[in-house]
Formats: structure tokens, sequence, C-alpha cells
């Protein structure tokens, strides 16, 4: 498979927009991959990320594997432990959440995780996650004991984000959190994108095509949907009214 980040790079030059469907082995039933693999192929996904920020060791590894039968989209690990490290993907997200001050997300879960990463065959994406303030708890601020970036405060989301690029990071993530009430703000997105040279993802609150669009145009590169797709059947068949639309006007 072409590199995953390489991918990723040529479409942001290419004003190609990326959509990653998000899979949470917490919530996903292994008896569902079949059917909803099918319809993530029939919409304009163009990844799969796989991961939680709680998860049992060894059941990443299964979900992904069963859904390499059905799909050929690169399947990127989004993991919240190194309990979720597995070969069976293509790529990891070595995700470094640098809106908190936890240092055991800073750097302490990286080098726990360097032994199993040393032997996998994995592409490491090292990535900038920004947690931001969406309306309510999320997992990842249960689970890591950090507190969200409030949204009001552009100017040190800006700056956290700046930071990430600085430091090394290959993307920068903005992320309201799964099940948000609320998806990051566009004028969030559109004032870090004017800040960064690397692709920026957007995740978290996204529950419909216009909003979808609405992240596209502010300008992320690529935006993960989770849970819509998972409650909204009906999101499947907007998505793939969307490819057959530009289908047509291609052709044109």
């Amino acid at each position: 498979m072409k590199q995953v980040y390489k991918c990723i790079l040529e479409a942001k030059t290419q004003g190609h927009k990326l959509l990653a469907v998000l899979i949470d082995p917490d919530k996903f039933s292994m008896n569902r991959v079949e059917t909803f693999m099918e319809k993530v192929n029939n919409s304009m996904a163009t990844h799969v990320f796989v991961g939680g920020s709680e998860v049992e060791e060894g059941v990443t590894g299964c979900l992904v594997s069963e859904i390499k039968k059905y799909t050929n989209l690169p399947i990127i690990l989004f993991p919240g432990d190194v309990t979720q490290i597995t070969d069976s993907a293509d790529a990891i997200l070595f995700l470094s959440l640098i809106s908190g001050r936890n240092p055991d997300y800073l750097i302490g879960k990286h080098v726990a995780a360097v032994s199993k990463l040393r032997k996998a065959q994995l592409e490491i994406i090292p990535t900038g996650y920004i947690l931001i303030e969406n309306g309510k708890e999320t997992a990842v601020q249960r689970v890591t004991g950090t507190k969200p970036l409030p949204k009001a405060n552009n100017q040190e989301i800006i700056d956290t984000a700046k930071a990430g690029e600085l430091l090394g990071m290959k993307l920068i993530y903005l992320e309201a959190g799964s099940g948000a009430k609320e998806a990051v703000c566009q004028n969030i997105v559109s004032a870090v994108k004017q800040e960064l040279k690397i692709p920026l993802i957007v995740g978290g609150g996204i529950k419909n095509k216009e909003q979808l669009d609405a992240a596209y145009n502010a300008g992320a590169d690529m935006v993960v949907i989770g849970t819509a797709f998972e409650e909204d059947e009906s999101f499947f068949s907007e998505l793939r009214a969307s490819i057959i639309v530009n289908q047509v006007l291609n052709e044109k």
C-alpha cells in the first residue's frame, strides 16, 4: 500500500478533502463489520480509523483483522492506550495530547509503546492531538485527567497547534470528542488552518452533511466521523449521494 501520510499530503496539495470513519472497538459489535463496511465503501470515506479511550487488550487487533476482509481503504490506529496497538493495521497516529499537561499522554505512553512499535510494520505518523471544549465531559478528558482548551480562547488553540507543528508533528488533530454536543467552531478551524503548513484533521460532533461541509470549507483537510455513522443510517445515503453528484460534475 502506498504510504498513508504521503497520500494525505498529496490530497492536501491537490485540494482533495478526506473523510475518515472512526470505529471504536469498545462500542462496535464484530458481527456488524461486513454490513457496516459495505456502507462505508459506498460512501465518500477515504480512511478508516480504529480506536477508543477504553478498549480491552486484544479487541482492537481482532476488529482490524475483520475490517480488512471487507475493505481496501487504509486502516489507521487511533489508540487511546498502548494495548490498542496491532500490526494488523496500515498506520498509527502517534498521538501526543498537546492540549493537556499530563506527562503520560505527552510522552509517557509513547515510551511504553516503543517496544511494540519496534516489532511492528506500522507506518508511524506523529500527531498533535488537541481537545477542545464542546459542552460535555468526554471519555478522553476522563481517562487522561486533562481539561480541553476553552473554545473561547482562540489564540491558545492556535498557538498550541503551531507549537505542535514546530515540535515536528506531521498532523494536527482538533477534537471536540466522541458524542460531542458541538463540533469544533468554523472560526477555530479556519484560524488554525491559516497558521499551519501541515495537514489539519477535525473531528467530533459532526452529525450531518452540512456540518461536514462546514468543516471542509473552514479548512479541514480531513474530517473524522464516528457516532454519526453508527447512529444515523441516512448519513450513509447523504454521503453516497455526494459521490454520485461529484462523479456527474466531473464527467461534464
